[in-house]
């Protein structure tokens, strides 16, 4: 048998052609690109985590990598932990696949007493509490959505590398709307650092920073490191932050055995301080770098992947790496859809009648998906699906392994697991322990948290049932470390029933049906973003995420008013144009795009606006603050286009939380009935 010359141990040419043999030409272009920087662009659908371990299970059977010396990061725990189980079916251990903080903890935690010099300190898990500690400290008044935001403000300053005294040029160059004036955050976020250094204690962010001075500033740390780990990938490369990059700028010490993997037109997180030029341009920051393009989708129809194309092709062209055109590799399906409705409570009653149909014609609940811009437009989902009888599961919550039912339950069947159980016993024990909860199996409740709670524990036998078609020798204590292991990378069971998402939380999803749901100017692309081309830009991105998420059925809508008996002056979203059959796509430049918003107001929304500037004006006047700090411009803009009837509305759009709605609901509600 013929070995690889040089190789360790005598590596086996067949294992290395083995893996080669299950790619397409382009992945296996990629998985053969093991030295030197790499670039893959993975279009959606393309099989991006299966090329990444190909390549690395390639690089180990053909000896061009030691597997203990790569390291592969990604940004969720459950990608992670995917990446190491495909790994083991190619044979290969010893890889280090982490997310950006397991990897930085990983190494912190050993470092620690020769970089701070003494143990790991303690993590702040959660930012609240000491947020709302240095928020007193400035006499600001708030409540827990605007503690959120605070959070969520020194969060996007940290990653972004932003100092609380530039702060507030960062953040109006970024184009923040933070929830109080940018000198007052940047207070807030100073005092909050002071207290956390005080009780000698980390955020996440910090983990990755000190990981990083301790590689920049400590000569045998650095040594010690990257004489580790000599290659690296990195997943999801369109949503590192300037903090990632400079950690793994320090792991690489100016080597470039590194290889990423990205979509550039899946860049959807820039509010949270992702900067997708590290992705357009690693091939000018790494001249000589290979680039392989990944476009034959396995996922979707042929149809989904020509609107997907239609509607990404309609973008500005982006400086740096070429273009990604998917090319769809799956059988014909159905065309997409598209319906206009009079109101949302008409369009979300139809979405719920076309799921009832899906379902009664046999496609499983959990393989369709609602999907829509931001969380407030759910609710009428909900009730629509609850109308018709259609189970439904909201995601983006609380996470599956931290909800009550679930934490509950896995002690009781640890507890039943210590005193020994049957073999073969598995599924009716697992319903047995569920049952002395009141967890009735046969008997959903109608809706509600009730019904939320039911579900969950619905799927922890779901999943036993499949552990043992698997494994027939499956017990009990098996089930409980199955559920560990499960726990500790989030990869949470499936739950049955319509999965009701923002677009931003069903990234990495696919779904047989998908409906895209509230299609209009205003809500996508949403009002904050009008101001700036980039922002609508990515706002189009957003939808081509959505759209991509649709293996066989498509269906997107939209409605001309919120509620019924309004005014129909709500247009679909502009993204829509050339998509929607007998329409012509706007090849307009971003500043006209500007001048539609602009249209969007004239007639009774544009009076509704500039008197509610006027209000404006008067409050922040007599509160000797900004105007921007009673409400911005794009709010202001969402509530004239709307025209919320009651504070439960008003609630709902962007830009309210419950201090604002407190402080001026009934104002604005009255100003807009004057």
């Amino acid at each position: 048998m013929s070995q690889i010359a040089g190789a360790p141990g005598g590596v086996r040419v067949e294992g290395a052609e083995a893996v080669l043999a299950q790619l397409d030409d382009e992945q296996r272009a990629a998985a053969q690109a093991v030295s030197g920087p790499v670039c893959i662009l993975a279009g959606a659908g393309t099989g991006k985590t299966r090329t990444i371990t190909h390549r690395i299970a390639y690089g180990v059977h053909t000896g061009a990598f030691v597997p203990e010396q790569v390291l592969a990061v990604t940004f969720t725990a459950r990608a992670a932990g995917e990446l190491r189980t495909r790994l083991a079916g190619l044979a290969v251990g010893g890889v280090q696949a982490r997310t950006f903080h397991a990897a930085a903890m990983r190494q912190l935690r050993y470092f620690a007493p020769r970089v701070l010099g003494g143990p790991m300190p303690e993590l702040v898990e959660n930012k609240l509490r000491l947020v709302a500690a240095a928020a007193s400290r400035s006499r600001l008044s708030t409540d827990r959505t605007s503690l959120r935001d605070l959070a969520s403000e020194i969060e996007w300053a940290k990653t972004t590398l932003a100092t609380p005294d530039d702060y507030p040029v960062r953040a109006r160059a970024a184009g923040r709307e933070p929830p109080f004036e940018p000198a007052a955050v940047a207070r807030v976020y100073a005092s909050y650092e002071s207290a956390k250094q005080r009780d000698g204690a980390l955020d996440f962010e910090d983990l990755l920073l000190v990981t990083a001075f301790a590689l920049e500033e400590h000569p045998d740390v650095a040594r010690q490191v990257r004489g580790q780990y000599r290659y690296f990938v990195v997943d999801e490369y369109q949503d590192v932050n300037p903090l990632q990059q400079r950690l793994l700028d320090a792991w690489l010490g100016g080597r470039a055995d590194v290889c990423v993997v990205g979509d550039p037109n899946q860049t959807i997180y820039s509010f949270t301080g992702a900067d997708p030029d590290y992705l357009l341009g690693f091939a000018d920051r790494y001249p000589d770098a290979e680039v392989v393009k990944l476009e034959r989708d396995y996922r979707s129809t042929p149809q989904v992947v020509a609107l997907a194309n239609k509607l990404i092709g309609q973008a500005p062209p982006r400086k740096g790496l070429p273009g990604l055109r998917l090319l769809g590799q799956r059988a014909e399906g159905p065309a997409p859809r598209f319906f206009e409705h009079p109101d949302e409570p008409t369009e979300a009653a139809a979405v719920a009648q076309a799921c009832r149909a899906l379902v009664e014609a046999g496609t499983p609940a959990a393989e369709i998906a609602v999907l829509f811009r931001i969380n407030a437009q759910s609710e009428v989902y909900e009730n629509a699906l609850a109308a018709v009888g259609v189970p439904y599961v909201l995601r983006g919550g609380e996470r599956f392994f931290e909800r009550p039912e679930v934490r509950e339950a896995i002690l009781l069947l640890r507890g039943a697991a210590a005193g020994g159980t049957e073999p073969g016993a598995l599924v009716p024990t697992v319903r047995d322990v569920l049952a002395s909860t009141g967890w009735v199996e046969h008997r959903p409740p109608p809706g509600g948290a009730a019904r939320d709670r039911w579900q969950s524990l619905a799927a922890l036998v779901d999943l036993a049932v499949d552990l043992v078609a698997e494994d027939a020798t499956m017990d009990l204590a098996g089930f409980v470390s199955h559920l560990a292991a499960r726990a500790d990378a989030q990869h949470a069971p499936t739950v049955q029933g319509v999965t009701l998402a923002s677009m931003h939380a069903a990234k990495g999803l696919e779904w047989d049906a998908v409906f895209v749901v509230g299609l209009v100017d205003g809500v996508l692309p949403i009002s904050q973003s009008l101001s700036r081309p980039e922002a609508v830009e990515e706002e189009r991105r957003l939808l081509y995420v959505a759209v991509t998420r649709a293996r066989e059925q498509l269906t997107l809508s939209w409605s001309l008013v919120r509620n019924p008996g309004g005014r129909r002056t709500r247009p679909r979203s502009r993204f829509l144009d050339g998509l929607v059959p007998g329409s012509t796509p706007t090849a307009a430049p971003p500043q006209r795009r500007q001048k539609r918003a602009k249209v969007v107001l004239e007639g009774e929304a544009g009076e509704l606006f500039e008197r509610l500037r006027a209000w404006r004006s008067e409050t922040a006047a007599s509160a000797s603050v900004p105007a921007y700090v009673v409400f911005s411009d794009a709010t202001l803009q969402a509530i004239a286009e709307s025209r919320p009837a009651s504070l439960r509305e008003l609630a709902a759009l962007p830009g309210i939380g419950a201090r604002k709605l407190e402080l001026y609901g009934e104002d604005v509600l009255s100003t807009l009935g004057s």
